[in-house]
C-alpha cells in the first residue's frame, strides 16, 4: 500500500504543477490514470499531498538551501514532487526534530522504484543533507514579513495584503486560522422527514453532533463511528455536508414558499437544495451554471435531497442570465479566488496573485450586474463569496451600488459573523479563526 500511496502522491503533485489543478481534480485524474482503487492508499496519498502542498513555500525554501545553485523548479515534475514529499515526511511531520534514518532510507528506496534510479540519481546525494540541515538559520535570516509567511505557510505578497487589510495582529491570527480545516458541518433535510427523526437516526448511527447556533437545520459533527460518506442517512438524502458559512448565506436569503428564485452559479447543488427546503418545495427555482459536468452533479444532488421545484439551466452568467421572467430572489455565489478556504484547498494560495484578484472581481462585477436585471421591485439579491479580499467583496458591492441607485443594502439576520469593511457594515464577514468555518462574505441587497 505504501508504494501505491507514494506513486499516487508523486503523480498527483506532478499534475498539480503541470496543469494548475487543485488537489482533488489531480487526485481523481491520477487514480483513474493508474487504475489504483485501494481506498487506504488513496487516503494516505491525499493526506500527503494536502499537507505537503500546505507548506510548499517553507519546504521549497529549505530544499533550495541544499540544492543551490539550482532551484527546485529546474527539475522535472517527478523529482520536484518527490523532494517536497520527502522533506514533509522526514522533517516537517517530525516537527523538524528526531531523525528516523530507516524511514528516510525506505522513502529513498520508494523514490528509486517509482521514478527509476537513474532519474533520482540526480538528487540522491542531497537527501542526506535534507535530513540533517537545520531550519533555524533559514528563519533567522528572513525578514519579519517573510518569517510570518514561512511560519503561516502563505505567499509573501498575501501576508502583506492581509496585514494592510486587517492590521498585523489580526492578519497573523487569520493566516494561522487558515492552516487547519474547519469542523465538518451538516444540514438536516426536512424535506424528507422531521428534523427530530433525522437526529434520532444520526444518534443510532453513532454520529455525535451539536447545533451550530444561530443557524437553522445546521449541526457541527463532534464524532463518528464510521466515515461520514458511509452514513445511510447521507446516502438517502437526510443530510447534506455543507459548511455553516454556506448555510448562513442561504438562510440570509430567507425565501418563502411560492417564491420565484434564481440560483446563479448553482452547481453542485448545496444552495439549490437548501433553498428548496426553506421553500417547502413550493415555488420555482431556476439553477444556472456554466458547467455541464458540474450540473450533472447538481442533478444527482437535487434528486438525492428531494428538491422537486428546481430546474437546471446551463448558461454563462458573465454574458447574461437568459431567463425571461423576473425573480423574487436571486442568489449569486460567483467564482472567486477561494482565499477563505485555503485550509481545504491549499494549492489555491500558490496559484493566487494580485492580478488574479483583479481579474476575478471584474468577472464578479459582470455577474452581479446581469443578475440585477432579473429581480422584481421589492425583490432581493444575495451576493456571497468564499473569499476574504476587499476587491471581490465590498469592492464589488460598493461599485454595484454606485451604478444601481434602485438597490440598497439591508440588514442581515440573524446577526452572525463580523461587519463588512469599507463602511459597508450591513454586510457580514466570517473568518476561520473567529467563526470556525470557511472564510466568507455575504451582502443582502433589495431592489426598491
Amino acid at each position: 500500500m505504501l508504494r501505491e500511496a507514494w506513486t499516487i502522491a508523486i503523480e498527483t503533485m506532478s499534475w498539480m504543477e503541470l496543469r494548475r489543478l487543485n488537489e482533488r481534480s489531480a487526485l481523481m485524474r491520477t487514480t483513474t490514470q493508474l487504475g489504483i482503487k485501494d481506498a487506504g492508499a488513496i487516503r494516505l496519498a491525499y493526506g500527503l499531498v494536502i499537507e505537503t502542498t500546505r507548506r510548499k513555500n517553507l519546504i521549497d525554501k529549505f530544499i533550495n538551501t541544499v540544492i543551490t545553485p539550482k532551484k527546485i523548479g529546474e527539475y522535472n515534475q517527478g523529482i520536484q514532487a518527490f523532494l517536497r514529499l520527502y522533506v514533509y515526511q522526514t522533517r516537517v511531520a517530525k516537527n523538524w526534530g528526531k531523525i528516523h534514518l530507516k524511514e528516510a532510507e525506505s522513502i529513498a528506496s520508494l523514490g528509486r522504484s517509482i521514478l527509476g534510479w537513474q532519474t533520482l540519481r540526480e538528487v540522491e546525494l542531497c537527501l542526506g543533507f535534507l535530513l540533517t540541515r537545520q531550519l533555524a538559520p533559514i528563519m533567522e535570516g528572513a525578514s519579519e514579513t517573510e518569517r510570518i509567511a514561512l511560519e503561516t505557510y502563505h505567499p509573501l505578497w498575501f501576508v502583506e495584503y492581509c496585514t494592510k487589510l486587517f492590521g498585523k495582529e489580526e492578519a497573523i491570527a487569520f493566516l494561522k486560522g487558515s492552516l487547519n480545516p474547519p469542523p465538518t458541518y451538516i444540514r438536516i433535510n426536512t424535506l424528507a422527514v422531521s428534523e427530530e427523526e433525522i437526529l434520532e437516526k444520526l444518534v443510532a448511527e453513532g454520529i455525535k453532533f451539536e447545533k451550530a447556533e444561530p443557524l437553522n437545520h445546521t449541526y457541527k459533527i463532534l464524532g463518528l463511528k464510521t466515515p461520514l460518506n458511509m452514513s445511510p442517512s447521507l446516502k438517502s438524502g437526510l443530510l447534506y455536508v455543507q459548511d455553516k458559512a454556506s448555510c448562513f448565506a442561504v438562510q440570509t436569503a430567507n425565501p418563502s414558499p411560492g417564491n420565484t428564485v434564481f440560483d446563479v452559479c448553482a452547481a453542485p447543488g448545496a444552495k439549490t437544495t437548501f433553498l428548496a427546503q426553506l421553500m417547502e418545495n413550493h415555488g420555482d427555482i431556476v439553477s444556472v451554471d456554466f458547467s455541464t459536468k458540474r450540473m450533472r452533479t447538481w442533478q444527482m444532488e437535487t434528486k438525492r435531497m428531494g428538491a422537486k421545484i428546481a430546474e437546471p439551466m446551463v448558461a454563462d452568467a458573465r454574458v447574461s442570465v437568459p431567463i425571461v421572467d423576473e425573480a423574487d430572489l436571486v442568489v449569486l455565489d460567483p467564482p472567486c479566488t477561494s482565499s477563505g478556504v485555503f485550509a481545504k484547498q491549499p494549492s489555491a494560495k500558490w496559484r493566487l496573485s494580485p492580478k488574479s484578484i483583479a481579474n476575478m472581481s471584474g468577472i464578479q462585477q459582470q455577474m452581479i450586474n446581469n443578475c440585477a436585471e432579473k429581480i422584481k421591485v421589492g425583490g432581493t439579491l444575495i451576493y456571497s463569496t468564499c473569499s476574504v479580499t476587499l476587491e471581490e467583496n465590498e469592492g464589488v458591492v460598493g461599485q454595484f451600488l454606485k451604478e444601481h441607485s434602485d438597490f440598497r443594502l439591508t440588514k442581515i439576520t440573524p446577526e452572525f459573523g463580523s461587519p463588512g469593511l469599507a463602511n459597508l457594515t450591513e454586510c457580514r464577514r466570517l473568518y476561520p479563526h473567529i467563526h470556525h468555518c470557511n472564510g466568507f462574505f455575504i451582502a443582502k441587497l433589495q431592489k426598491v
